[in-house]
This record gives C-alpha cells, structure tokens and sequence, in this order.
C-alpha cells in the first residue's frame, strides 16, 4: 500500500514539474526586462537576432517598452544647424494703423522668412525686395476692402509702413528693410494717379480682362510672352488719363509721365490683390517681378580702368590681365546674389565697357570666365546654400 503511495505522489509531482517550470521561466523573462528598463545601455540578445519572415504576410505586432533603448541626451541645447536667428518677439506698434494684420498672417510669415536679418541685404534684389513689395500691395488692397478706397490716406500709410517693417521684425526680418528695397510709404498713397477708388476704376479698366490675365500665371511664359503685363499696362494708361501720348502703341515718357504711370500701377495692383486671393495674388507679382529685375544688371560696376590697362593688347592667356579681370568680378560679384539672366546681363555690360576701353580679345574665355562667375553660383563662400532662406531663390532664377 505504501508502494502505491508513492507512485500516486510520483506522478502527482511529475505532472506539476512543467506547470512550475512555466512559472519559473515567465518570472524570470520578468525580471530580465525590469533590468533592460534599468539599464540604458543593455541590448536584448533577442534584438540582435530577430530576423524577418521568410516569406507571407504579417500583422503588426507590439514592440515591449525594454527592448526599445533608452539614450540620454546631453543637459542643454543641441548646436545649431544655420547661425542662431533672434527669438521672435512683439512689436511696438504705433497704434495708428487700422489693419487687422492677422487677416494677412501668411504673406507676413513669408516676407519675414525672404527677409531675414542675416541674408535681407545679399538677397534684396532677387528675394527680399519683390516680396516687400507684394506684401505692400496686398496690404494696400486688403486694408481698404470695407471701403471704396484703393489707397491710404499719407498719414495712415506712413503709421502703416512703420508698423509693417516692426512685425517683419518682431519675426525674424532685417530692420533694415526700407534702405534695401527701393519700396516706400508713399507707394501706398497712389500719388499722383488720378484714379484711387474702385468706382472710378471699373468704370475705366475691363477689369474681367484684367483679372483673367493676372489671376493664373504661367512662370515660364510670362517673361517671354506676357499676358498679365499688357493687362496691367491697359489698366494702367487708361487710368492715368495717358492715351494722347501714345505714339505706337507706346507711351511718350518724361519724368512727370513715369511717376503718373508708377503711382497707378500701385493702383492697378491694389485693385488685384482686393479682388484674388492672397497667394494668387502673391504669386503673381512675383512673377512680375522676377520679369522685372532680369531684364538688366543690377550690380554696380564701376569703369574697369585696370583690367582695361592689364588686357587691353593681350592675344593669348596672360597672368596679369586675368588676375585683374578675377580682382575685379570678386569685387562686384560680392555685392549681392543675382539670378543667371542677370548675370547674363552683367557679363555683356561688363564687355561693353571693357570693348569701348580697347579690349578687343574676348578675355572671358582667355581667363576661363563663365556664367557662375557672376551669378549667384559663384558665392558660396559667402553663404551657406543649404540653408532655407536659399531655397525661394529658385522662384525667381528664371
């Protein structure tokens, strides 16, 4: 009988063995991952093992908490990838603007990022200054919209001007602005134009015409073969009162005409930005723009008298006369960054002024000179291109 007893206890204790063992392992799986938590810098064996499906598909599964590492970073902010920017901060405005500026937030943003205060000044002509310039005429159309008005009053402009340039600065923009781009105060007033209200204006401009021209605008066309500019020109001479000087389709200019016809474009514009919306409207006065400022160099470049003196009887490389000719287009190439078709155009003046000196060699090839040299592909020594203030050059490098 006892014999059988302890069989019975034999069994009972060989059959409880994996049950226990089950515990046994699942409390020890338990302990290892309390450690991995623990320890940033222990690895699962497991991790380094796990291997793909062989073949089939899988549901997503649920990776535990111990085997994802837990890395500490340094106490303290990590280096900056571009130069540090100063922190945003609330302007002071003058209190005398009536603009719900908010209502524009995102032609603001924009214009405070093309114009940031390390790049405002070496990317004026190409970037910063057209996108003022827009941001101005879409202010200028929004802030009349719950009136007949397409202008401010001098006074109000002057106050709104001045607020403007504060909050582009509160975001990160170059205070500078004003003596960069050539845009003012006074080009929200109108000036001289004859026609400031929309009354007047409808009844003087096919404005289906005008708005069906500028509202869509090819990039790539526009500057070669415009559809919007003509528009604008219409609108523009026929709101000025200028068709008696039209001689062949063409306005006979003097300084008083050319002032008339730039206060009334500012109106043409004005009446744009009220009737599209803001990025259409944007977008299209940087097309305009960017037609604009290709169509001639924008450096300043003095007389070459040396690299005349230097190159003037060369025929064949010479050391001196391209150690000149490079001096020099360091020297105007630092100015600011301008777009290819503008280094096409400063590169031919630039060999005007050297023909008409006597250099009748074509140097640019002696000396190994390119587009790049002028363009703004030749200044990454002066600015890091991989930082995204760079990037909108590409808009208006056409």
């Amino acid at each position: 009988m006892d014999h059988v007893k302890t069989i019975i206890r034999l069994k009972g204790f060989w059959l409880h063995l994996p049950l226990q063992f089950a515990i046994w392992l699942h409390s020890f799986y338990t302990v290892l991952s309390l450690q991995a938590a623990s320890d940033p810098s222990h690895i699962s064996s497991a991790s380094l093992l796990a291997s793909p499906p062989k073949s089939g598909t899988f549901e997503p599964f649920e990776i535990p908490p111990s085997v994802i590492p837990n890395f500490s970073f340094p106490v303290g902010s990590l280096p900056p990838m571009y130069p540090a920017s100063p922190l945003n901060y609330d302007p002071v405005l003058t209190g005398r603007c009536p603009a719900n500026f908010s209502a524009i937030s995102s032609i603001v943003e924009l214009t405070a990022s093309d114009c940031n205060h390390q790049f405002a000044a070496i990317l004026g002509n190409v970037i910063c200054c057209p996108q003022f310039s827009s941001l101005l005429h879409i202010f200028q159309g929004f802030h009349s919209i719950n009136s007949d008005k397409l202008i401010l009053q001098n006074a109000v402009a002057d106050d709104c001007f001045q607020d403007i340039v504060s909050i582009l600065a509160g975001k990160g923009a170059s205070m500078s602005i004003p003596t960069i781009c050539p845009t003012k105060a006074s080009n929200l007033t109108g000036g001289s134009c004859p026609v400031k209200d929309i009354t007047s204006f409808e009844k003087t401009v096919n404005t289906s015409k005008l708005l069906e021209a500028c509202s869509t605008i090819d990039q790539l066309k526009e500057c070669c073969r415009p559809i919007c500019q003509p528009a604008v020109m219409e609108a523009v001479v026929k709101i000025s009162g200028m068709q008696s000087f039209m001689n062949d389709n063409k306005i006979v200019e003097t300084s008083d005409h050319v002032d008339v016809l730039n206060d009334c474009k500012g109106v043409v514009y004005a009446y744009i930005s009220r009737k599209l919306t803001h990025d259409k409207a944007n977008n299209a006065f940087r097309i305009l723009s960017a037609c604009k400022v290709n169509k001639a160099c924008p450096l300043s470049l003095k007389q070459p008298s040396e690299v005349i003196a230097a190159c003037k009887n060369v025929a064949a490389p010479s050391p001196s006369c391209c150690s000149s000719l490079n001096t020099y287009i360091a020297g105007i190439q630092r100015q600011m960054l301008i777009t290819n078709k503008q280094a096409i155009m400063c590169a031919i003046t630039l060999g005007s002024m050297l023909r008409k000196g006597g250099v009748m060699t074509n140097i640019y090839e002696l000396c190994d000179v390119d587009l790049k040299d002028f363009s703004l592909q030749g200044v990454v020594s002066i600015v890091t291109f991989d930082s995204p203030y760079i990037s909108a050059i590409t808009h208006d490098a056409i």
